[in-house]
């Protein structure tokens, strides 16, 4: 079965787009999805910027907002830009390197994204502890888990790996072949891809 590896930031509002909706697409396709979370806060200090493109320039940020309240409007989906924005995502993303050794990446991430996209909520512990319990985990074990230094060594070198890739946004999406994809709207482009 060809695979595509789906990497997402959960601090990216774009992100949250494509995980509520990749694996569904996927299977439609036969494509089989690699979950593959990491930080885009290096990737932007490598280009000068210290906070969210969306930030940097309002009008982006303007347009994004709206752009987002129609695209979940469109999908059934709620949006609710959590505040402040963006979100420090460093623990959720190590405990997502945990969960797609394991298998529960998609439901926790779903979850999380669900809450802090759909309800605006803040990525601090309480609402990762809720995101863990949904995907059926122990929320309390898979937290000081995260904390572990092989999970913070795996998370570095899945971001080495990302700007190895030259990935520079998130969603991004890569082919067996190599080809990269940037963005939710190239999201079902980058699965007929998978397929040549």
């Amino acid at each position: 079965m060809p695979k595509i590896q789906f990497w997402y930031e959960f601090a990216s509002n774009y992100s949250y787009l494509s995980a509520m909706r990749i694996e569904a697409l996927a299977g439609d396709h036969g494509v089989d999805v690699a979950w593959k979370p990491f930080l885009l806060g290096p990737i932007f200090a490598a280009q000068g910027w210290n906070t969210s493109p969306f930030n940097i320039y309002p009008a982006k940020g303007r347009h994004m907002i709206r752009d987002m309240e129609r695209t979940c409007a469109d999908r059934g989906l709620t949006f609710r830009l959590p505040e402040p924005f963006p979100q420090n995502s460093l623990k959720a993303a190590r405990l997502a390197v945990i969960g797609a050794d394991e298998g529960w990446a998609p439901a926790f991430t779903r979850a999380l994204f669900a809450l802090a996209f759909g309800e605006g909520a803040s990525l601090d512990d309480a609402v990762l502890a809720q995101a863990l319990a949904i995907a059926g985990q122990d929320a309390e074990a898979m937290m000081l888990r995260a904390r572990n230094a092989d999970i913070k060594a795996r998370l570095k070198q899945q971001n080495e790996q990302a700007q190895a890739l030259g990935i520079f946004g998130a969603p991004s999406f890569i082919t067996e072949s190599g080809e990269l994809f940037w963005g939710d709207d190239r999201l079902e482009q980058a699965l007929a891809w998978s397929l040549r």
